[in-house]
């Protein structure tokens, strides 16, 4: 009897898998058609507390799922794209699918998991023929399997580290943290890869915490309950646990948070944690980059609503006003410097109390006041978000690309806050290393081997060189979008009066002299425009080869060594 039933299950799965396969050859035909050239399409950070889209994740879980299903046969299209295109692995060794020992087992392994997961799954209502103390005996039998076959690439720990011969320890980013949380399907070898990559490409250690793989099939499930019912796993716990106490030492002034694929569902949790019970101006200190984000939200509230409400009225005069001065400043540079440093010792008593004297308040810039309007550029919680996608990348579309570009429904719905750069490349993958960071964040070769990095590619990055127009479309979703941050394209680029930046089919920026774009404004279809490229809106490149951004004020303060920390050390 077992054994027919089984040869039926076999059956099934053979079947439904040629339906599947069929299915998917037609929905490739039907696929949009790509264009061979290279773009880069910016979207604005969405103006906190306005309508994002018609359900979101706070609505009842099985409206969550029916819309991912729904939507997963949408973009089903783009599924092959997990995978493809399989080459150039520019990276090398490091790359997901390049041809090395570690890399083959880790898909041999995966690929038996993927078919005893889809016997398994066809095989499950066949159960209830069976007596029950057999069918709880084969159900364990597989999960005893299913989870011996992933020990073989998950690894015992949660926390690694990237090796110190790519990315050394140096004394200038002691006060950064970076910490990094995969995504879907990736197992020890995979994780250390990226790690390295990461480290190799911004010369910085960085700390992974491990989103460990179930099976491609199962981590697929784990991604719907987590971003569906909120389920926070061991890693999420774990990392939350790590970043808030990153956040309170006073060693630390930046902390810096990399997500890819499923991990920044879990980085979504964290946030959401962390907003909740840190104090907003520690979350200052916090930086997140996301790549092919599958989350169905990202939050940053303003810290006021008038600023909200300036950021959606006019987004214009608030992207101007990009350094706020929430408070009158303390007439005394070190009396203002010692309130500000007492924040966290508050919470931890043993921590040692800075020096007064070894701090100075960073000098007023031309465009600070004591009466400035809070921006909402810089009067968010967290310091800053951006997201990088790509067009044709499964995961992005049915994420970061859905929820930052539908129509919007009511007021009241959450957002899904960060910049977002989607490019249309025909090596738009998802793999973080193979597709996205060889994409984006080439490397450079050494001169005397080949086989050999040296860091992030300076020049001839096809990607960050690339022009986006802003302000073309004016359409309504326009006006729901953050305006570029003006302030910081003026001081990435040269001296005072050479740039002037029109926005969003706005007039020109009534202060000429202070703001101008490298390429000036430009007519798209009758309406007015700016053009600027890539490497100037991306915060995330100023990093590059252990380079570091220039840090905005308020709330900073240079110690005795000229680092520029936040004031809540």
């Amino acid at each position: 009897m077992s054994l027919t039933l089984y040869s039926i299950a076999s059956l099934s799965t053979i079947v439904c898998g040629l339906l599947t396969m069929a299915g998917l050859g037609w929905f490739w035909r039907k696929r949009p058609v790509l264009p061979d050239a290279n773009g880069t399409k910016f979207v604005g950070s969405q103006i906190g507390g306005k309508s994002v889209i018609n359900y979101s994740y706070t609505d009842m879980p099985w409206k969550l799922m029916a819309f991912d299903v729904y939507y997963f046969f949408i973009f089903i299209w783009a599924l092959p794209h997990i995978l493809l295109p399989i080459t150039p692995a520019d990276s090398g060794d490091l790359a997901e699918l390049s041809l090395t020992r570690g890399n083959l087992f880790c898909i041999a392994i995966h690929f038996v998991l993927v078919i005893l997961q889809l016997g398994f799954i066809v095989s499950l209502p066949l159960m209830v023929l069976l007596p029950i103390w057999t069918a709880v005996l084969a159900i364990a039998l597989f999960f005893v399997v299913n989870h011996a076959l992933c020990m073989l690439i998950n690894g015992k720990v949660v926390e690694y580290h990237s090796d110190p011969k790519y990315a050394p320890a140096l004394p200038e980013h002691a006060h950064e943290q970076w910490i990094f949380i995969n995504g879907v399907a990736v197992g020890e070898h995979w994780m250390q890869n990226n790690l390295n990559r990461l480290a190799l490409t911004f010369k910085r250690p960085i700390l992974g915490i491990h989103n460990k793989t179930a099976g491609i099939i199962f981590d697929v499930v784990e991604c719907l309950v987590q971003r569906n019912l909120g389920f926070a796993t061991t890693d999420v716990r774990v990392c939350y646990r790590i970043i808030k106490e990153k956040l309170y030492s006073p060693q630390y002034s930046k902390v810096v948070f990399v997500l890819h694929s499923q991990g920044a569902i879990e980085g979504s949790l964290i946030l959401d944690w962390l907003l909740q019970e840190l104090p907003q101006d520690l979350l200052s200190k916090l930086e997140v980059y996301t790549f092919g984000n599958a989350a169905n939200h990202f939050n940053n509230p303003h810290r006021h609503v008038h600023s909200q409400d300036i950021a959606f009225n006019n987004p214009i005069a608030a992207s101007l006003d990009s350094a706020p001065i929430l408070r009158t400043p303390s007439p005394n540079p070190h009396a203002a410097a010692t309130t500000h440093a007492k924040g966290p010792h508050t919470h931890h008593p043993a921590a040692k109390t800075s020096t007064p004297s070894s701090f100075s308040v960073v000098p007023s810039l031309p465009w600070e006041t004591s009466s400035s309007t809070p921006s909402k550029v810089s009067d968010r919680a967290i310091g800053h978000i951006e997201h990088y996608a790509h067009t044709t990348d499964f995961v992005a579309l049915w994420g970061v690309l859905h929820f930052t570009s539908s129509a919007p429904g009511s007021v009241s719905m959450p957002r899904f806050i960060g910049r977002v750069f989607a490019r249309t490349t025909p090596r738009g993958g998802h793999q973080l290393n193979l597709h996205y960071l060889d994409s984006m964040f080439p490397l450079e070769k050494s001169q005397t081997n080949s086989k050999e990095f040296v860091g992030c590619l300076e020049e001839g990055n096809e990607f960050m060189e690339s022009e986006i127009v802003i302000g073309a479309e004016g359409n309504e979703m326009d006006s729901m979008r953050e305006a570029m941050d003006v302030s910081w394209l003026a001081r990435r680029g040269g001296k005072e009066g050479e740039r002037e930046v029109e926005i969003h089919g706005g007039s020109p920026v009534e202060q000429k002299g202070r703001f101008r774009s490298r390429t000036g404004a430009v007519g798209v279809d009758g309406k007015r425009a700016t053009r600027v490229k890539v490497k100037e809106l991306s915060r995330l490149w100023q990093y590059r080869n252990g380079r570091s951004p220039e840090e905005k004020p308020p709330l900073l303060m240079r110690d005795g060594e000229g680092v520029v920390r936040t004031a809540t050390l």
